[in-house]
């Protein structure tokens, strides 16, 4: 009965490692932005011996070794370098605006697109309405003149 509990306790007590080993290093580099000013995640900042992206990678491999989880890991970059480490901007406050902003403009952009070919369109229409091509002497004399050319030529 003893060793059972013993056991179970030893379970429950290393079930937080067994959570937390689940978070793959890799997951958190993405997350991550790379501050050698190359623009790419630390996952897949290409500098060799990057001075940025080396040792998050080194620190995220230890604080995955002690258990804790990607959040934690990622708020601890956030802590230290800002926001601006975050290869997406958060979903709340003024960053929500960086995910609204793009779709509200292609909207807006189309309905204006769609209004000025609208508008043109009709404008069109209504000068095609009201105007009717003028006669066009200089190509009537051509007219003729070709007819008369052609006549002599058959003759």
């Amino acid at each position: 009965m003893r060793q059972a509990i013993n056991f179970s306790l030893a379970l429950l007590l290393s079930l937080p490692t067994f959570v937390n080993a689940t978070v793959n290093p890799t997951e958190v580099e993405e997350s991550l932005t790379c501050q050698c000013s190359c623009g790419l995640t630390v996952h897949s900042c290409n500098h060799l011996q990057c001075s940025f992206s080396v040792p998050a990678k080194q620190t995220i491999a230890e604080q995955v070794g002690q258990g804790m989880a990607k959040e934690a890991i990622v708020q601890s970059f956030v802590a230290k370098y800002g926001e601006k480490v975050l290869s997406s901007p958060t979903t709340v406050g003024f960053n929500l605006a960086a995910w609204i902003t793009p779709f509200l403009a292609l909207i807006v952009g189309g309905i204006v697109v769609g209004l000025v070919s609208l508008r043109w369109s009709r404008r069109r229409a209504r000068q095609a309405e009201t105007e009717k091509p003028a006669p066009d002497s200089q190509a009537d004399q051509y007219r003729d003149r070709l007819k008369k050319e052609l006549e002599t030529f058959e003759s």
